[in-house]
C-alpha cells in the first residue's frame, strides 16, 4: 500500500514538474537518441545534394556511378549550447569522430531507392550549431540505376536520379523538405566530366512512398540532367546508316533506258540489292552489339534501319518490274516505261534521303 502511494506521488510530482517547466523543457529531457520533439512533429529534415564527381554513365546498362554529398539538416533543441563553445559558430566532427557523436544523438534513417548494391566509399561529417541545428553531410560513392529513354537519340537528355526516403518513420513523424538554400547547394561540380555527355542542372522533387496499412513515407528525388554530345555518334552510327541507304539507289543510278530496254541486266543489279541486304543486316547486328539500348525502342536509329529495309524492298521491286519483266513497257509501251524510269531515277533517292533527314530533324527539334 505504501509503495503504491509512493509511486503515485512520484508520477504526480513528475507531471507537475512537466507542467511547470513547459513542453519544450519536457521534450529536452528525453534521451538524445529518441526523436526530437522540441519543435513538434513531424520533424522536418531539409535535404540537399552536391555532385562531386560522376565516375561513369553507361546508358546501355542503365547505371551510373557518382560521388555525392548528401546534406541533411534538422533541429534538436536538446543539443543547444552556449555560442561561445563553438569554434567558427559551430562544433564540427569528421570521419570516426563524427560517427562517435552520431551514435549519441537521433538521426533520420535514410534509404536509397535506386542504389545498386552497397557504396564503395562512405564518410560523414557532423556540425552542431548553438541553436540546436544539426547538419550531417554524407559523402558516398555508389552505383545507381537509371531508366534510359533513347527516343530522341542522338539529341537526347537523360535524367540521372538519386532517390531516397525516410525508413521506418512515417510522414507524420519525419518529413523531408528543401528550401532555396538547399536548391542552391544542389549542383554539379564544375570539374565534373562525363565522356560523351555534358552535365547540366540538378533538380529536387518531393514525393511519398506508400507502405502497409496506409502508411506514407517522405521521399526526395534528386535528378542530374545530362545532354548527349550528338557529334560523337555521327561517324560511328549515322554515316554508315546513310551510306547503306545509298545501296538500293544503285539499282536505278547504274542502269540506262535504251529503246524500250535497259543497258544492265536484272540479275546484275539484283546482286547489288542482295549485297545491300547483307550489309544492312551486318550493320544492324553491329549497332545492337555496341549500343543495345538503341535497339529496344523507337528512335532515330531503328527508324533509319527500317528505312534501309524499305528502300531495299523498293529497289527489289524496281529490279523485278522494270529490268526483269519490263511490265510498264508491256502494259503501256516503251515510252511510258522510259518516262517512269527517269522519274524514279531521282524521285526514289530524294524521297528516302529526305525521309531519313526528317527522322534526324524530328529528334533534334
Amino acid at each position: 500500500m505504501i509503495r503504491a502511494l509512493l509511486r503515485a506521488s512520484g508520477l504526480l510530482l513528475g507531471l507537475l514538474l512537466g507542467l511547470a517547466v513547459g513542453p519544450s523543457a519536457a521534450a529536452d529531457a528525453l534521451p538524445p537518441t529518441s526523436i526530437p520533439t522540441g519543435k513538434g512533429l513531424p520533424v522536418t529534415v531539409r535535404t540537399a545534394l552536391f555532385v562531386n564527381h560522376i565516375e561513369s554513365f553507361d546508358d546501355n546498362v542503365g547505371t551510373f556511378e557518382a560521388t555525392t554529398d548528401l546534406r541533411l539538416t534538422w533541429f534538436d533543441t536538446r543539443l543547444r549550447y552556449p555560442a561561445e563553445e563553438g569554434l567558427h559558430g559551430h562544433k564540427e566532427y569528421r570521419a570516426s569522430a563524427a560517427e562517435a557523436e552520431l551514435a549519441k544523438i537521433w538521426t533520420p534513417r535514410i534509404r536509397y531507392l535506386n542504389r545498386n548494391g552497397e557504396p564503395s566509399f562512405s564518410e560523414r561529417r557532423l556540425r552542431l550549431f548553438p541553436n540546436g541545428m544539426v547538419e550531417v553531410i554524407a559523402r558516398t560513392t555508389a552505383v545507381y540505376k537509371v531508366a534510359v529513354d533513347t527516343t530522341r537519340f542522338p539529341f537526347d537528355h537523360q535524367s540521372l536520379p538519386i532517390a531516397f526516403m525516410v525508413q521506418e518513420d512515417t510522414i507524420e513523424t519525419v518529413d523531408l523538405d528543401f528550401t532555396s538554400d538547399d536548391v542552391a547547394f544542389s549542383q554539379v561540380a564544375k570539374s565534373v566530366e562525363i565522356e560523351g555527355w555534358t552535365p547540366g542542372l540538378v533538380s529536387l522533387g518531393r514525393d511519398l512512398v506508400k507502405g502497409w496499412n496506409g502508411d506514407r513515407y517522405a521521399k526526395v528525388m534528386v535528378t542530374v540532367d545530362v545532354e548527349r554530345v550528338a557529334i560523337s555518334t555521327v561517324s560511328v552510327i549515322f554515316i554508315p546508316l546513310f551510306a547503306s541507304l545509298l545501296i538500293p539507289f544503285l539499282a536505278t543510278w547504274m542502269n540506262k533506258a535504251e529503246e524500250g530496254g535497259f543497258e544492265v541486266e536484272a540479275f546484275e543489279l539484283g546482286n547489288v540489292i542482295i549485297g545491300g541486304l547483307f550489309a544492312v543486316i551486318a550493320l544492324s547486328f553491329t549497332i545492337s552489339s555496341a549500343f543495345p539500348a538503341l535497339m529496344t525502342g523507337d528512335n532515330t536509329v531503328t527508324r533509319l534501319l527500317a528505312l534501309n529495309y524499305v528502300a531495299l524492298a523498293v529497289g527489289t521491286i524496281i529490279t523485278v518490274v522494270f529490268y526483269r519483266y519490263r511490265l510498264p513497257a508491256v502494259w503501256f509501251g516503251p515510252y511510258v516505261q522510259d518516262q517512269i524510269f527517269h522519274f524514279l531515277s531521282w524521285a526514289f533517292p530524294v524521297l528516302f534521303i529526305a525521309t531519313g533527314l526528317a527522322f534526324v530533324l524530328v529528334a533534334a527539334a
